[in-house]
């Protein structure tokens, strides 16, 4: 499972299939907006195309194709509907931007079997995302 820390780095991997959309856990944001508001949209699109108040972090692609928008308007509106687009900006948080933007959400089975609240957690975990569609990698290590 990934925890994503940037917006606009992380929809990128998820477009480009460096990523799927089912190993995220939730991606946290420094963003304030509903993707699925016509106007806000076009100011996010705009901005991650072509810069100005935020880095072109999709300057590779066309802003003016909408096959382009409408792939990383899709992913959007799906971590959004998933519940897995966390905006601290709209309850007055100011994250700041980290230079990494993925973190892998693991525990070893050492950490597990020696703490007993730790492995019931981990469990509980495991049974919420089974209930939400969430895919688990048994194999990670």
């Amino acid at each position: 499972m990934k925890i994503g820390l940037s917006y606009s780095r992380c929809v990128r991997d998820i477009v480009e299939g460096r990523v799927d959309i089912d190993d995220v856990l939730v991606i946290i944001s420094r963003t304030d907006f509903d993707p699925q508001d016509d106007d806000q949209w076009q100011g996010i699109w705009s901005g991650y195309c072509l810069g100005g108040m935020s880095n072109p972090e999709w300057g590779n692609y066309d802003f003016n194709s909408k096959e382009d928008e409408d792939k990383f308007r899709s992913v959007s509106v799906g971590l959004w509907k998933l519940g897995k687009f966390h905006q601290p900006r709209k309850f007055g948080s100011r994250p700041s931007r980290r230079p990494e933007f993925w973190l892998e959400a693991v525990l070893p089975d050492s950490e597990l079997e020696s703490r007993p609240a730790v492995k019931e957690a981990w469990d509980k975990f495991q049974m919420l995302a089974g209930l939400t569609d969430t895919k688990l990698n048994r194999d990670y290590k």
